[in-house]
């Protein structure tokens, strides 16, 4: 058994800065051991699937995560890791709990998972290895991670099995108080084009580090011009906030997430780590147009949530709903004097620009060209956040 502080530190040492994740009983050692390192951070996700986007974003940042996860979590993180990760080439380790091992009698929800693990992990062509029981043997590990992620610049996983690592309390801050953020719910017909409201987003500020969420939002920002600014997040639908995020921490440049309704409905609980995070130069901007355009027109759900309400319940600064033109772009500037996070939500016409072209940069050039645009600005992290727990 090994003591919770020696693994964070082995991770440590190869250079990671942010634990993100969901907690397993079984990782508590590690959670608390970046909870009181000096300049580490840990920031808790609503699912592990958000988890592995904020390191996806924190790798675009130039930083290095590091994820935690139960492997009832595996199921949460296959989209993320198998349509973006995956197709961009970012490598972070994750560090696994295998509940559920076939010679660890578990819960009978973690009997299928906890047999499957490591082929699942092997059909996401991700490679693990098994923690060991000694510590004399945990660097040799981790250093056989560092190798491999260099090598085939992908995630590894290192599954942790039952009584590997030393249970310890984990001691946890209590969030500072914060004053309610300011509401704005304004009127209007829907009249801007998705890709008019992106031209605005543009106008606003050139130089902003963009995260555009996938389907037809990110091909129209490439349409408009390809710039190395410009991340477009071909897979993990709803990922979009997180990426941002964890992009967000990691440099002093302001950053623009181009989400969607059906997008952000399908990881609403992101927008709670966006407040909880506090990232002041975040603006969510929420392209909403009420229907799935890049499968159909099928509708969403949007019209019976109100984000802005969302976001503001969530720890965002400011929140505007809007639709016309004026008061998106009032909107739009109105971020720029304080910080944030901000959320702007515009409502817009379904419909998108004929004909329309998919970026011609593979996902992993435009990510490692992001990379050093931002980077190009000294990298820093930000206010520590909250934490829950799971079990």
């Amino acid at each position: 058994m090994i003591a919770g502080d020696r693994v964070f530190d082995a991770f440590r040492a190869g250079g990671v800065s942010l634990v993100t994740g969901v907690p397993c009983s079984y990782l508590n050692g590690v959670i608390g051991a970046a909870i009181a390192a000096p300049g580490a951070r840990y920031l808790v996700a609503t699912s592990e699937g958000e988890a592995v986007g904020i390191a996806i974003g924190t790798w675009l940042g130039g930083g290095s995560p590091l994820v935690l996860a139960q492997n009832s979590g595996l199921g949460n993180m296959v989209n993320p890791l198998s349509s973006l990760a995956h197709p961009c080439r970012t490598p972070f380790p994750i560090l696994c709990s295998w509940r559920g091992h076939p010679d660890a009698p578990d819960e009978p929800q973690h009997e299928l998972m906890g047999a499957i693990a490591p082929r699942l992990l092997a059909l996401l062509q991700i490679e693990s290895a098994t923690l060991p029981r000694r510590e004399a043997e945990l660097e040799s590990l981790v250093e056989r991670a560092h190798e491999t992620m260099a090598r085939r610049q992908l995630p590894f996983c290192v599954l942790v099995e039952p009584g590997s690592i030393r249970d310890a309390p984990v001691g946890e801050p209590e969030p500072p108080p914060r004053l309610r953020g300011r509401l704005f719910r304004l009127g209007g017909e829907r009249t801007l084009a998705r890709i008019e409201a992106i031209e605005r987003v543009l106008a606003a500020d050139g130089e902003a580090a963009i995260v555009a969420t996938t389907g037809k939002t990110g091909r129209e920002l490439s349409t408009l011009g390809d710039r190395r600014q410009h991340f477009y997040q071909v897979g993990a639908m709803g990922c979009a906030s997180a990426v941002g995020l964890g992009v967000a921490l990691r440099t002093t440049k302001r950053v623009v997430v181009l989400d969607g309704d059906g997008a952000a409905l399908m990881k609403l609980g992101n927008m709670a780590t966006v407040g909880a995070a506090a990232a002041a130069n975040l603006v969510h901007v929420l392209l909403d147009n009420g229907v799935h355009d890049s499968t159909g027109g099928q509708r969403t759900s949007a019209a019976t949530v109100s984000f802005a309400d969302v976001a503001i319940a969530c720890g965002y600064r400011s929140a505007v709903s809007c639709a016309e033109p004026r008061d998106f772009e009032d909107a739009l500037a109105s971020t720029s004097g304080e910080d944030g996070p901000h959320l702007v939500h515009v409502r817009i016409k379904p419909g998108s620009l004929e004909p329309l072209r998919r970026p011609e940069v593979h996902p992993a050039d435009f990510a490692r060209r992001f990379r050093e645009f931002v980077t190009e600005a000294p990298a820093v992290e930000r206010v520590p956040s909250t934490a829950g727990a799971r079990a």
